[in-house]
């Protein structure tokens, strides 16, 4: 299968092209201010990931036009700044954290669906971040799949759409059962939503 990753800027991209490539993946990587819709569709990946990186959706190049111009046409995960992203292409807010979490891990609560199945309620999983998505602000059309202790959204998941963000770092080697949840978008999204071409979300922004 094909996947194509917009890098945001960051260091861990390339541990998720290993991950994924490891599981079985094909991946095209692009950087998000050198590449373009035409490109990925020109490309037809059968998935879409949107990296982690720094700064804000706003400041990440072309990320917030991929989500907007391919929801409901092909599955995408988005990890930390993708899954921040993600949230707000729909309308969701994102906010300053009250704590900086960088390096530190966290133990994670999930529903244990989507991405989550079989994965150990909780795991402990790494974070580097400072903004987060506001849950009073997240649209009816997610889920929220994963939350801290503290209540804080690790986790979230389209209705309808196959779409998923992860706030935590799944390609760190020290989340726990990160490639499983890695393998789980590939079986769970990307191989059971074969791509075509839905009507747009009505509520994407």
């Amino acid at each position: 299968m094909r996947l194509f990753m917009i890098d945001n800027y960051d260091s861990f991209t390339y541990n998720l092209y290993q991950y994924f490539g490891e599981l079985g993946a094909e991946l095209r990587v692009a950087r998000n201010d050198q590449t373009s819709l035409n490109e990925i569709r020109e490309y037809a990946p059968d998935g879409i990931v949107i990296s982690p990186g720094p700064g804000t959706p706003d400041s990440a190049g072309i990320t917030l036009a991929v989500l907007r111009e391919f929801a409901g046409e092909y599955p995408i995960l988005g990890v930390c700044l993708g899954h921040q992203a993600l949230a707000q292409a729909f309308g969701g807010r994102v906010i300053r954290a009250k704590e900086l979490m960088h390096g530190k891990t966290s133990p994670v609560y999930h529903d244990g669906k989507s991405v989550f199945c079989d994965l150990p309620n909780p795991f402990n999983a790494t974070r580097y971040h400072s903004l987060i998505v506001e849950a009073e602000t997240l649209p009816d059309c997610f889920e929220i799949t994963a939350r801290t202790a503290d209540g804080v959204i690790m986790g979230l998941a389209h209705r309808e759409y196959p779409l998923a963000g992860v706030q935590f770092h799944p390609e760190s080697f020290i989340t726990e059962s990160g490639k499983t949840l890695l393998q789980n978008f590939l079986t769970g999204y990307v191989q059971l939503s074969p791509t075509v071409a839905s009507p747009k979300p009505s509520n994407i922004q």
